[in-house]
């Protein structure tokens, strides 16, 4: 405690009463104050302790603000899983009507003209479908009453029409029936035809 000693030498005491008042303040002073070290210690101390406070004040603000916001996240998870639960079920509907229409375009490949006019026109409610993807029952009923019915979509398997030749273009077969003389030069040609 050299700073007091040099205090009361300026305030003019003498010096073996500098020493007498320094030793009886050294006795005195650790009871009402606390040295340096362990005051910047304590304040060290309590500055983290303020942090951790604010920490905390803030961790509980956000879990009160979550806990607020978790009824909002329950109703959205739960509209979610509704919503993920219809589209599953459109889905599997979407399916197995795609199954069925495979199904059904088997069936009448070949025999109708319109397929898809056709597959429109069947109920398909009533029509069941096996585990291997074909047709058990429903069908063969609305098939007959709609070949009874609507008779002009089915085609008619006669000879007739098998021995028609398709409409388009035939690889060797047709052309001009009077071709140009090979020997004619192109002057000839167009003289030939604007004499027609």
């Amino acid at each position: 405690m050299d700073w007091l000693k040099e205090l009361l030498k300026k305030l003019g005491v003498a010096e073996a009463d500098v020493d007498k008042i320094d030793a009886e303040v050294r006795k005195e002073l650790p009871m009402h104050f606390v040295p340096k070290s362990q005051y910047n210690e304590l304040s060290e101390a309590k500055k983290k302790a303020e942090k951790d406070i604010a920490e905390r004040d803030k961790q509980i603000a956000d879990l009160g603000k979550t806990a607020g916001l978790s009824e909002e996240l329950k109703k959205q998870i739960e509209t979610l899983q509704t919503e993920n639960q219809a589209a599953a079920e459109r889905y599997a509907a979407e399916l197995h009507d795609i199954k069925m229409t495979n199904a059904l375009r088997q069936k009448l490949e070949g025999k109708v003209h319109d397929v898809d006019l056709v597959i429109g026109m069947l109920d398909k409610q009533v029509i069941k479908l096996g585990d291997d993807g074909n047709i058990v029952q429903g069908y063969e009923e609305q098939e007959k009453t709609l070949q009874e019915s609507k008779a002009f979509l089915w085609k008619q398997e006669d000879n007739q029409q098998q021995q028609q030749s398709p409409p388009g273009f035939r690889v060797g077969g047709g052309g001009n029936p009077n071709p140009p003389a090979a020997t004619l030069t192109l002057k000839d040609a167009i003289a030939a035809h604007f004499q027609k």
